[in-house]
């Protein structure tokens, strides 16, 4: 089993690597929570360093969508990983992730 890791890069930049799946999400948000506490602007999301995902990973996202709206960030995913935008197709809820290459 990979970790994952969440760390800011940069000014509103997120870098997430590792694996986002049922193992691994619980642990990672606990992360997240901590780091995004203190943001107040936009935020990306890059995601480019995630190495396996599976629809809990997906899930993790949407409850970070869901931090986000509650508090006026704007919040947006780069370099999802293929995987994760078959899972999101999938479900049909790539409509409503704001997604960059």
């Amino acid at each position: 089993m990979s970790q994952a890791q969440i760390e800011i890069t940069g000014e509103g930049t997120v870098q997430v690597s590792g694996e986002l799946t049922f193992s691994t999400v619980t642990a990672l948000n606990r992360q997240a929570d901590k780091l995004f506490a203190s943001k107040s602007g936009d935020l990306t999301i890059d995601l480019g360093g995630v190495s396996r995902a599976d629809s809990a990973g997906l899930a993790l996202l949407i409850e970070w969508m869901r931090w986000a709206h509650q508090r006026g960030i704007g919040l947006r995913f780069h370099r999802m990983p293929g995987q994760m935008r078959t899972i999101a197709a999938a479900s049909d809820l790539d409509p409503i992730l704001s997604l960059s290459d």
